[in-house]
């Protein structure tokens, strides 16, 4: 089922501290609402993702999402001094977008979610979506399982029964025109948007939440989240080679770095053989094709191409399933030109290009001893491995 997504991001969490609202603070070097949004992006049947901030939010949202490019991410809409209003400002940014003859009508499918919830399984979304199938509306939840005591002033007073009650979680989903109409009917505060469908009349089934789909709101949240996301790191890695043969010119591009020499190296794009085993090495760790596969040399717009625009979209591919690059090995292979002398610029432009620490990427060369093409001096090869840690 295909569905949109609602991330309600427009709250202050004053009870989480820090310099800024919970929902832009890092989580394991990533801010939480870039881990939230990049989460439901990951889901192949989302088509459009709306993010409702504070609107005095603006600046930190764009720092939160850059790079995150993804054409199902809409322009952030400003909430309001509720979430119930904020929500329905998300909904009312959904309905808009059927008008725009450029942009596909919405699904009539919604999901709304928290922000402060990055951790949500795959299953609990897909049990949600399973139970709209039947239902006008569907909420993830625990069943309550510890006792229930009613307590003043720091004393239990009367036990109460725990039979029948749930712990709710987000994300709640809805058929898009109920729930609007919902919204547009409320007045006054809401615990949540079930609370609303049912106020409507909406029925709403229970799906199973989970455990790790817990809502961060105090300090130590952020150290529960750290060792959830440790205990579920998937760690990727992938390997590119690639081959260039000279031809006649003033030098060769590898890493970014122009050599001078007195070949040039030969292909559809610039031919940064060095840059483009080093994005083939990204697009394997995602199991996402090759780089023939994203920029096909058919294509006449990428006739001397920059091949920083393909390391570009691979790292791009990282961020967008909240992943980080860890590592990247490139070996040059070629009997001439030198490597060593231009080896740390290489190093220090794909870090610039790649967003990580000059430390944790390595140019070296070697020759292949007057062997095969690049020992007849026909040309050069390269090979990478770059390792990626997904959530």
């Amino acid at each position: 089922m295909q569905f949109a997504a609602i991330v309600v991001a427009a709250g202050r969490g004053l009870r989480a501290g820090g310099d800024v609202p919970k929902q832009y603070q890092m989580l394991a070097g990533m801010p939480v609402l870039r881990r939230t949004a990049a989460m439901l992006l990951g889901h192949p049947d989302l088509t459009h993702l709306c993010v409702v901030i504070h609107p005095e939010d603006s600046e930190l949202c764009q720092r939160a999402l850059h790079g995150l490019s993804d054409p199902r991410l809409m322009p952030p809409v400003c909430g309001g001094a509720s979430r119930a209003e904020s929500v329905r400002a998300g909904l009312e940014q959904l309905v808009a977008i059927r008008g725009d003859l450029l942009t596909p009508a919405a699904p009539a499918t919604v999901l709304i979610h928290d922000a402060a919830r990055p951790l949500t399984p795959r299953h609990v979304i897909d049990g949600v979506l399973d139970a709209l199938m039947i239902d006008a509306g569907a909420l993830p939840a625990l069943p309550v399982v510890d006792a229930l005591w009613e307590g003043t002033e720091g004393l239990a007073r009367a036990p109460r029964s725990r039979e029948g009650l749930w712990r709710a979680q987000t994300p709640q989903g809805f058929r898009l025109a109920d729930i609007l109409a919902a919204h547009r009917a409320h007045r006054g505060p809401a615990d949540d948007d079930v609370a609303i469908a049912r106020a409507a009349g909406l029925t709403v089934a229970i799906t199973p939440g989970a455990e790790e789909n817990f809502k961060i709101t105090a300090p130590e949240d952020f150290a529960r989240a750290e060792r959830l996301l440790e205990d579920k790191m998937d760690i990727r890695t992938g390997n590119g080679f690639d081959v260039h043969r000279f031809r006649e010119g003033p030098g060769v591009t590898l890493c970014g770095v122009h050599v001078p020499h007195d070949k040039a190296l030969e292909g559809h794009s610039d031919a940064d053989v060095a840059m483009h085993a080093v994005t083939d090495a990204l697009f394997g760790a995602l199991a996402e094709g090759d780089i023939g596969q994203w920029f096909p040399p058919s294509e006449p717009r990428w006739k001397g191409a920059a091949s920083h625009i393909f390391l570009e979209k691979a790292a791009e591919r990282v961020a967008a399933r909240a992943g980080r690059i860890t590592h990247v090995d490139c070996t040059i292979i070629c009997e001439a030109p030198k490597i060593g002398p231009y080896a740390e610029g290489m190093r220090a432009r794909l870090a610039q290009i790649l967003q990580i620490e000059k430390d944790r990427v390595s140019v070296k060369a070697t020759t292949s001893e007057r062997l095969g093409f690049t020992g007849r001096g026909e040309g050069i090869a390269a090979m990478a491995t770059a390792t990626v840690v997904l959530p």
